[in-house]
């Protein structure tokens, strides 16, 4: 009896041990979708980043007047597009979009920017200071763009380096999603016009190039939980194999421990 018991448990535990692999089916991405993996519809429209209250602004005015450059500009400091992001300076002359949804500028007043891109934000600031001053060109920039990466293999925050990047330029700078990563479940944080919204999805899928959330805005968090199998660290069948001869080893041991005249019976 105490045979049959310990079988049941070798093969109960060979059972989960099996069903807790670490597979390339769980960590591979661009998958064709199947009945595991989900598909997504074509919603895919990329829109330009919006501007939002609390968003912080580079601005530069170019005009022939340097008393109009000093105005708007830094004073003595050399800020530029390029090295904005970077300057401790920045935050002392950054334009920071009021809860109104406007800039306040100098010598001109509110300037209302917030629900535009930056190109169209650029254009009304040009506008509002046209009747001031002639010849001027206007540089606007928005600072911080960053997004956040929390439980993969390096957990931080990232800057957008460029217009756009999708998830998976946004994984590669954090160091991919690690070996232990549910890919199946990534959730993404994202804050909006109509509050924070958080989408969960299958990156497995090779369809996630069609989903609404591909390519990552300013500010997003994106959360990435780990696979309940990381406890067993089965990731192949070489470690599947050792692992259980090891369990079968220490089983029989502790068998011929506990039940010592039970060896051949």
């Amino acid at each position: 009896m105490y045979k049959t018991c310990l079988r049941v448990v070798f093969i109960s535990f060979l059972l989960m041990q099996l069903s807790s692999c670490i597979t390339a089916r769980k960590v591979n991405y661009m998958q064709k979708p199947n009945n595991l993996i989900p598909t997504y519809n074509d919603r895919l429209v990329y829109e330009d980043y919006h501007l939002k209250s609390g968003d912080k602004l580079f601005l530069r005015v170019f005009s022939t007047h340097q008393e109009t450059n000093a105005v708007f500009n830094s004073p003595g400091t050399q800020l530029t597009s390029a090295n904005a992001d970077n300057n401790p300076q920045t935050d002392l002359y950054a334009y920071t979009i009021q809860p109104n949804g406007s800039i306040l500028l100098p010598m001109v007043g509110e300037v209302f920017i917030a629900g535009k891109t930056v190109r169209e934000a650029t254009m009304e600031v040009e506008k509002a200071i046209a009747p001031l001053y002639t010849f001027s060109t206007v540089e606007l920039r928005l600072l911080n763009r960053n997004f956040s990466v929390i439980g993969a293999n390096k957990t931080g925050h990232y800057p957008i380096v460029r217009e756009k990047i999708n998830i998976f330029q946004a994984l590669a700078m954090a160091g991919d999603a690690g070996t232990y990563a549910d890919r199946s479940k990534v959730r993404i944080i994202r804050e909006t016009a109509n509050g924070t919204v958080v989408r969960m999805f299958d990156l497995r899928s090779r369809d996630i190039i069609n989903s609404d959330f591909y390519y990552i805005e300013p500010n997003d968090v994106i959360y990435i939980q780990k696979l309940d199998e990381q406890f067993f660290s089965i990731l192949n069948l070489p470690t599947l194999i050792a692992t259980t001869f090891s369990t079968l080893s220490f089983g029989a041991f502790l068998y011929r421990l506990l039940f010592p005249g039970s060896g051949g019976n």
